[in-house]
């Protein structure tokens, strides 16, 4: 089984980008939580069978010794930076790729430690058209099935548009159906289509301001 499980949306402060884009898009979100040891946290735009993963450096110290906090830290804010795909047989990928099964967590709002288990990320940290796979701890709620009401409207994923090498993609991946469209180019991740309210819209452009008034501390939780 693989299906994209989240696009990964780098933002200099989660508050605020999350405010900027409910307003311009109609997408609610709800926090996430923060990965203690990478030094970044997250808020989730839920779309059902997938989302949007918003994540800032909360902790800069920690982020710059970890090798997801620094991909955050030097990544353009608003740009989509990578994906991940879901799979629920990872060992068997990371056999076949030849690539360690690395544990992940991340602490929850309310308490309680969400885990799940990755391949990949290195990777698709140098070719941002190749996700890297994920699979979630069994009983560990999926944060795309999050509760949450669009202003917009319901939303989905529609189509998630990469650049990159067709033949790359195509071993990285193996057999799929997944709704991407691959354009020859330098690898990365080109444009995101939503589906909002029976609208399909564009979100090529999610460069939302994250910065913060002269004199004001940064805090992604903020």
């Amino acid at each position: 089984m693989l299906a994209i499980d989240h696009i990964v949306l780098p933002v200099g402060n989660l508050s605020r980008a999350a405010a900027e884009i409910e307003k311009r898009y109609g997408l609610a979100s709800v926090e996430g939580g923060r990965h203690p040891a990478w030094g970044t946290a997250n808020r989730i735009v839920p779309l059902g069978d997938t989302y949007i993963e918003l994540v800032a450096v909360a902790d800069p110290e920690v982020a710059s010794h970890a090798m997801f906090g620094t991909w955050i830290a030097t990544a353009r804010p608003g740009r989509p930076l990578g994906w991940a795909v879901r799979t629920n047989s990872i060992h068997t990928i990371g056999r076949r790729l030849g690539l360690p099964i690395v544990p992940g967590s991340r602490s929850a709002p309310g308490g309680g430690l969400i885990t799940w288990h990755s391949a990949g990320v290195e990777v698709a940290m140098r070719e941002p058209a190749l996700p890297f796979f994920i699979q979630w701890a069994d009983g560990a709620p999926f944060p795309g099935a999050a509760r949450v009401r669009h202003p917009g409207g319901p939303a989905s994923l529609r189509l998630l548009a990469l650049a990159g090498d067709p033949i790359r993609l195509g071993n990285w991946l193996g057999d799929h159906d997944l709704p991407i469209a691959l354009a020859s180019g330098p690898s990365r991740v080109s444009a995101v289509a939503v589906t909002i309210g029976g609208r399909l819209v564009d979100l090529q452009d999610l460069a939302v301001e994250t910065k913060l008034p002269p004199g004001v501390a940064e805090n992604p939780e903020r």
